[in-house]
Order: C-alpha cells, then structure tokens, then sequence
C-alpha cells in the first residue's frame, strides 16, 4: 500500500479523554483463535506448506507478511486471495463467540476513551462485531492502517494519535506475546487476559477478560476514595 498518511498528532480529535483503552480483537475480545488455526491450516493444505509452521509464523505477522515470507512473489496474490476468501466466509457462517464480559467492559467505556487495534482488516472486525452484537468504537486500527505490524509499536501509536491520547495514558489489553511487545515499546501500560498465565512484559495479567473489567474501567476513571468528616 503506498502513499500512507503521517499518523495524526495527538490532539487531532476534539475530544481528548485523560486516559484510553486500546483493545486487541483476536483472542482478547472474540474467541477466534481456533478458526484462525483452521482457516490457516486449511490454506498451509492448499499450498503445499507445513501447518504448523505456517501458522506459528501467521501469530507473529500480518496475513499479506505471512504469505510474502512463505510464497515466491509471482503466487502471492492469488495465495492471499485464497486466505481473504476463507477469512470473509469464516465471518459469515464461522462459529466463534464473545469473551465473557466483551460487551460489559466495551459499554462501560465512553466511546472515545477507546479503540481496536488488530492485525485483522477492519470490514472483517466490523461484521464480526455485528454479529455478537458488540459496540463498535469510532476509531480501529486494522492490517491497511499502518505500514509495520505487531510487535512494531506503529499500530498502537496511532492509535493513541488518533484519539488524541498520549503514549503514556494508554492502557493496552491483549493476549498475545507480539501484542505485548508492541504496547510495551510503544511506551503504553500493558495488561494480558484469556491465559492461565502472564504473557511476558505485561504490566499485569487477568486470566479471564470478565475479571479485567473493573481494573480497566477503574483505570480510565479511577474512583475518588471516601473522604473522612
């Protein structure tokens, strides 16, 4: 993609909440992570690749870097295709779910103390949405929005940009190692859900999404505590 836009500087929006939340998608908010390992697999078949190769490397990349490290370049596009296809079926007609307390924490959050940033392509996070019946924010950073993906921090500063929120008031929620890394070097505060254990670098780490809810409402609005008479 050529001719990308310089991320905005902070304060291009006219609201400029104190403090925001940035959510990844897979595997924070929606439960597609074994649909992703299939339609992968599915595409590792299709061109004579090892699946589980293909799909470690699917985990640290974006699906156009992906199919450019695995393919020559005169089968790529027609390769990509071929995933993009599975991809918008898998939307459709796939079975996945919301995490519990998906709807609950995005509710509870202005809609501009918030935004998704995901390696996925927006239309696909929109009817995804849609489906489960999960709030959408004004602004998503998706696959076509930066030119370097996770573990780059480029994603989730512009995201921050975009909301006109700086770095440092930024609240990271993921999964994912490479996710991690990313709001880390984007100098965010970083909080891992949905594993039993700490994804490495996070600041903290909540097993579920639904036990994260209160910490991340709290942390963009933190509560006054009682004062004495």
């Amino acid at each position: 993609m050529t001719g990308r836009a310089a991320i905005p500087t902070a304060g291009a929006t006219d609201r400029a909440p104190r403090r925001a939340v940035l959510f990844d998608v897979d595997g924070t908010l929606v439960d597609a992570v074994e649909n992703q390992r299939r339609i992968w697999a599915v595409w590792a078949v299709a061109h004579g690749r090892s699946v589980d190769a293909v799909y470690a490397l699917a985990l640290r990349t974006r699906p156009a870097e992906t199919v450019a490290e695995l393919l020559p370049a005169d089968a790529r596009a027609t390769a990509l295709d071929r995933f993009h296809l599975l991809e918008d079926t898998d939307v459709v007609s796939g079975d996945y779910r919301a995490f519990d307390g998906a709807d609950r924490v995005l509710r509870a959050l202005a809609p501009g103390d918030w935004a998704l940033v995901t390696s996925n392509h927006r239309h696909r996070v929109e009817g995804r949405f849609r489906r489960l019946g999960l709030p959408l924010p004004p602004v998503i950073v998706d696959a076509d929005a930066t030119p370097r993906g996770k573990p780059h921090p480029h994603p989730y500063l512009a995201a921050a940009a975009a909301l006109g929120v700086a770095s440092a008031d930024c609240l990271v929620v993921e999964d994912s190692p490479s996710g991690v890394e990313a709001g880390r070097a984007a100098g965010m505060t970083v909080w891992s859900v949905n594993r039993e254990r700490p994804v490495q670098g996070a600041h903290r780490h909540f097993a579920t999404l639904a036990e994260a809810i209160d910490a991340v409402v709290d942390w963009v609005e933190p509560r006054q505590a009682p004062t004495s008479n």
